[in-house]
């Protein structure tokens, strides 16, 4: 099985986060419950439409991977450009980072939730957004250890 497909699999019975996260376990030295905590607040765009879970799952895997735990002011640079770089990406692919644009409803608000169910977005559009963060990471890191 392959990222994206552990990432939808995933996807079936956690938040969006969650299972970008734990696409990457392998590489970042995560458990499945590990990475499922980690993830846990930060569906439905941090639970308040904002910043689209499968993007902070991205961030997540970035600091893991690429970032240092120092507080060097180039390190700091380097990862702030990982992160850039991938909301360039998926900004291009997706139109925004935001969760409530994204699904084109506030699903923070009571009413925005039920439309969202009602109309089936989570399982229409939010798998999209998994896979497309699943697929920039991959392309990122596999640069990464290349030496781009």
């Amino acid at each position: 099985m392959n990222k994206t497909e552990r990432a939808l699999t995933c996807f079936n019975h956690f938040n969006c986060c969650q299972a970008v996260l734990s696409a990457f376990n392998e590489e970042l030295g995560l458990d499945d419950s590990m990475s499922l905590k980690l993830g846990a607040g930060f569906g439905g765009g941090m639970n308040c439409g904002e910043t689209c879970g499968a993007v902070t799952g991205a961030y997540l895997v970035l600091g893991m991977a690429l970032g240092e735990p120092t507080s060097d002011a180039e390190a700091k640079a380097r990862t702030r450009q990982h992160i850039l770089h991938f909301n360039d990406q998926f900004c291009k692919e997706q139109g925004s980072l935001l969760c409530k644009e994204l699904l084109g409803v506030n699903i923070s608000l009571d009413e925005g939730r039920q439309f969202a169910t009602e109309n089936n977005l989570f399982e229409i559009r939010c798998p999209n957004f998994v896979s497309t963060s699943v697929g920039i990471l991959e392309e990122q890191l596999a640069g990464k250890k290349k030496g781009v």
